[in-house]
């Protein structure tokens, strides 16, 4: 029988093939040679027909020191992210050195001065250089934009000729006054909420027209201009009697002239209207309202306790309830305080405020021209100048002109004050607790154009 050649299997532990050992060599010599020119550290070298020539372990050379560095830098120049390594050095038995890691914000320049030191003793090659200057890009961004910037805000040759211009003319001559912070000695104070207190004005600004009563004389058949004028005045005097705060003197006249622009009302029930008015005013605005039988009291019984509380539910039914309005002491507090003056324009102001309520032909004005109007016919009335100022035109919202004709009415007011049957406020604003203001000579120089066309006619 023939018999099979029997092939052992290879162990791993038997003794290589010559060849192929050598054929192995060749390929690993050459991955090195390829990973070592890759770093820069050695320089492959070719003999005859491409056949690499042996690895000889000898001293480092100038010339092979400065090829290193002509690598070095080559390789920084293309990737602009590799670091050169200060002291670099090159291990004879061709170990690779440990790679530093990349900053990726940081670009080195190369330095083209270096000096280069070879030791005897050792094959390490030394080379000493100056530091290199770590850029940062951050920055580098941060100054352009500023560049930039600078470049956008340097003034143009347009803007130059028009200051040129405004200057030879004379137009820069006037000079805008500066709008005062009335607010600022406020910050620490919670009650003058000078966060909102802006908005806030802004707001009664836009709503003052909607709570606005319009002229309603021509539907009352049985009640007057001087009836409502004599209610008034009543009203003020009670509202003194009271000691009431200001914002109910004020809040009462507007319910009054609300109900009587939408309900038609006799002559005997009008002093109920105007009792039943301060009543809702008081307990809106008031700690300690009035009650119902001291206001009767103050009527001389004229009605009784039943008739006002009955008023009360048809007047409250009669403005749905809406009583949070914008009233002209709103914006008084406000203008008083932009006017940055002393006590005595203050009074004056409530004292025109008033006599211009008193009076049914002030009910064509806004609530905030009105007090607008006032603060500006007081300081006319003391002489404070400037009579208006640009801090004043900012928080009234008002020019000059605009709130001339309402300022000569209440001048008109003030100049027949004294001479007017109806002197409640006249008298209330002559005690010398409010400074006696209503004995102040009126601001007659607003009624002198006025007065010149009367004569004329």
């Amino acid at each position: 029988m023939a018999t099979r050649q029997v092939i052992l299997p290879k162990n791993r532990g038997d003794a290589p093939i010559p060849g192929a050992i050598k054929q192995k060599n060749i390929v690993a010599e050459r991955k090195n040679r390829r990973a070592l020119g890759d770093i820069g550290n050695v320089v492959a070298a070719c003999g005859v027909n491409g056949k690499p020539l042996p690895q000889v372990s000898r001293p480092a050379t100038r010339s092979f020191c400065a090829q290193l560095l002509a690598n070095a830098q080559a390789a920084a120049a293309e990737k602009n992210s590799l670091a050169v390594n200060g002291n670099a050095a090159i291990v004879a038995d061709g170990a690779l050195p440990h790679k530093r890691p990349v900053q990726k914000k940081d670009v080195t320049k190369p330095n083209p001065e270096e000096i280069i030191e070879i030791s005897p003793d050792t094959e390490e090659v030394h080379v000493k250089q100056n530091p290199p200057q770590v850029v940062n890009v951050e920055e580098l961004v941060e100054k352009s934009h500023h560049k930039s910037s600078s470049r956008k805000q340097a003034p143009t040759l347009t803007s130059t000729l028009t200051a040129r211009s405004q200057s030879a003319y004379g137009l820069n001559e006037k000079h805008k006054e500066d709008i005062v912070d009335i607010d600022a000695a406020d910050v620490n104070n919670d009650l003058a909420v000078v966060e909102y207190v802006e908005d806030m004005y802004s707001y009664y600004k836009s709503a003052e027209n909607e709570s606005r009563p319009h002229a309603y004389m021509d539907t009352q058949p049985e009640i007057n201009e001087k009836m409502r004028a004599i209610l008034i005045d009543w009203l003020i005097q009670v509202h003194y009697k009271f000691e009431l705060s200001p914002e109910t003197l004020y809040l009462t006249i507007n319910i009054l002239d609300r109900y009587l622009s939408a309900t038609t009302t006799s002559r005997r029930e009008l002093q109920l209207v105007g009792m039943s008015a301060m009543l809702i005013a008081s307990k809106y605005e008031e700690i300690w309202a009035p009650e119902v039988n001291e206001l009767v009291g103050m009527s001389d019984n004229t009605y009784s306790h039943k008739q006002v509380l009955l008023m009360e539910k048809r007047i409250l039914g009669e403005l749905e309830w809406n009583l949070t309005v914008p009233t002209p002491y709103v914006f008084l507090v406000r203008f008083i305080k932009a006017s940055m003056t002393d006590s005595d324009v203050e009074n004056m102001v409530y004292f025109l405020a008033e006599l211009g309520m008193m009076n049914y032909a002030t009910l064509m004005y806004c609530p905030s021209v009105i007090a607008a109007s006032a603060v500006y016919a007081a300081r006319s009335t003391l002489n404070k100048m400037p009579l208006w100022n640009e801090t004043l035109r900012k928080h009234t919202g008002f020019s000059e002109p605009q709130l001339m004709d309402c300022a000569k009415l209440l001048v008109s007011f003030h100049l027949a004050a004294a001479e007017n049957k109806l002197k409640g406020i006249y008298r209330k604003y002559t005690n010398m607790e409010r400074k006696a203001v209503a004995l102040l000579p009126p601001a007659k120089s607003l009624l002198v154009a006025d007065l010149e066309e009367k004569n004329i006619c």
